[in-house]
């Protein structure tokens, strides 16, 4: 029973594709949730406007090649004028190609922070980034702890968190 005044919007992530993704997205359309597959929505708020684009997974073109995660799609479309072009990518490691196709900021998950000890530190060979507000050249990337965790039930130096991000004129 999600809604906001603009919608809500979803992404595939890497699990979605360890048990059939297209059953996920269905079932997610179904729910009344957006699933953004390398594509954008513009949002309208008074006379501004922001660019909200979604991708795959990115490594969702292992199990289905029409899934790649492609951040350059995703803004196929975007007017230039737009000035908030913000895409939701899984995994954090989508940065290097939101950059380079033009986003602002990137909201991702998929690290849980890190979850526990010696985990916190293998992440970090794999992603850019594990927790937090970062930078990415010109690109912002926030990458949440997320609520739950992955294999063992527990966290340790992790938090679980939920984001609230406010947008607000510089």
């Amino acid at each position: 029973e999600l809604s906001a005044p603009m919608g809500v919007f979803a992404t595939t992530g890497n699990h979605e594709y360890y048990s059939g993704a297209q059953a996920w997205v269905d079932e997610l359309s179904r729910l009344g949730l957006r699933v953004l597959m390398n594509e954008h929505v513009l949002l309208q708020h008074g006379e501004a406007s922001l660019a909200l684009a979604g991708v795959a997974d990115f490594s969702a073109h292992h199990f289905d090649e029409s899934h790649r995660s492609d951040p350059q799609a995703a803004m196929v479309g975007v007017p230039e004028e737009t000035r908030v072009r913000v895409l939701l990518a899984h995994q954090p490691r989508s940065a290097a190609a939101a950059a380079k196709a033009g986003f602002h900021l990137q909201l991702s998950g998929h690290t849980h922070g890190g979850q526990f000890l010696p985990w916190n530190f293998l992440v970090r060979l794999q992603q850019p980034f594990t927790a937090g507000l970062n930078r990415w050249q010109d690109l912002w990337v926030y990458t949440s702890r997320g609520t739950g965790y992955w294999g063992p039930p527990k966290r340790l130096g992790a938090p679980s968190e939920i984001t609230h991000l406010r947008l607000v004129t510089a």
